[in-house]
C-alpha cells in the first residue's frame, strides 16, 4: 500500500530522481523507471501547488467555501 507523500517529501524525492539521472549512469530500464517516477511526482507536486492556490485565492477573497446545488437547468440530454 502507497502512503500519500507531504509535498515536501514528493519534492526531495523528485530531487533526488533528478541527480541520479543526471548522473547518467543508470541502466535504461532504471532510467526509465526513474524517469516515469519523477513524472508521477511533477503532476502530484503540482495538483498539491493548484490546490494551494485556489484556497489561497477564496480565503483572500473572503469568500467562505460553501456547497452548492447542481443546476441542471440548461443541459440538454
Amino acid at each position: 500500500m502507497s502512503e500519500k507523500k507531504s509535498f515536501e517529501e514528493s519534492i526531495t524525492r523528485l530531487e533526488e530522481v533528478v541527480k541520479l539521472l543526471e548522473r547518467g549512469d543508470a541502466p535504461l530500464d532504471s532510467a526509465l523507471a526513474l524517469f516515469e517516477e519523477g513524472t508521477a511526482l511533477i503532476k502530484t507536486c503540482s495538483k498539491m501547488l493548484d490546490d494551494a492556490e485556489q484556497k489561497v485565492t477564496i480565503l483572500s477573497k473572503g469568500d467562505t467555501p460553501s456547497e452548492t446545488p447542481f443546476d441542471r437547468e440548461g443541459i440538454k440530454e
